[in-house]
């Protein structure tokens, strides 16, 4: 293949994969089409955060074992979410994340978020964090087909290379939830964050990469179809 030819197929993929370009803080980046769209399973459905999904998601918020490992409680008031959401929606808008509610496929009730950020589009790169769900939904499936729905549309339609997951490294629940995907275990970013009122956080970081995704794929297929087959012999 020659150099030209190469850097055409290059600037094809950029091209229909990429949109439009945004300010970031490090500069002007490119903005990926089809970024927040709506992203449909069995169990949940992800749509882009809109203001309509405000109030029922605030009344699923309040467990407090959500935010212990957050960088802050955003459920602490009705003021502190609202700060939270508004905050999300606004960067939605300006293409520097994409945050997204969570609902129960079958009723549309909502479940919790998550959210595509550290957005690297020029080295097709992200982040899927913010993730929070209701304890009542924890170790029933959602959550995993939530991040089979996200995974599924970076690499294969926002064609990643790579994405990244971080979490408090003493929050042996998310660690053990990322290793389960498998994601790679990168290391830990020591004093990483300062959260919690200006607490210390030593962050672990964890990545998939686009040749690890096929088998990723098919391991969180088989998870989710176990739950389920269990799922629907308790029904019988």
């Amino acid at each position: 293949m020659t150099a030209a030819h190469g850097s055409r197929q290059a600037g094809d993929l950029e091209a229909e994969i990429l949109v439009g370009a945004v300010q970031s803080g490090e500069g002007v980046m490119g903005v990926w089409r089809d970024l927040a769209t709506v992203l449909g399973g069995g169990l949940v459905r992800l749509e882009p955060l809109d203001e309509h999904h405000e109030n029922g998601l605030y009344e699923v918020a309040g467990d407090e074992r959500i935010w212990r490992w957050m960088p802050h409680n955003v459920a602490e008031s009705r003021e502190t979410f609202h700060l939270w959401f508004e905050d999300a929606r606004a960067k939605s808008e300006a293409g520097t994340e994409a945050a997204f509610v969570t609902l129960d496929a079958g009723t549309g009730e909502p479940l919790g978020s998550s959210r595509y950020l550290a957005l690297r589009p020029e080295h097709r790169g992200l982040e899927i964090g913010w993730t929070w769900l209701t304890p009542l939904r924890w170790k029933t499936g959602a959550n995993i087909e939530a991040k089979l729905l996200m995974l599924e549309h970076a690499f294969e339609t926002l064609r990643c290379l790579r994405v990244e997951f971080k979490t408090d490294a003493r929050n042996q629940r998310s660690r053990s939830a990322m290793e389960a995907l498998p994601a790679q275990f990168e290391g830990v970013f020591r004093k990483h964050m300062l959260v919690r009122d200006g607490e210390r956080r030593d962050s672990a970081y964890y990545s998939i990469t686009d040749d690890e995704w096929p088998e990723v794929k098919i391991n969180l297929r088989r998870r989710l179809k176990k739950i389920q087959d269990i799922q629907e012999a308790e029904a019988r």
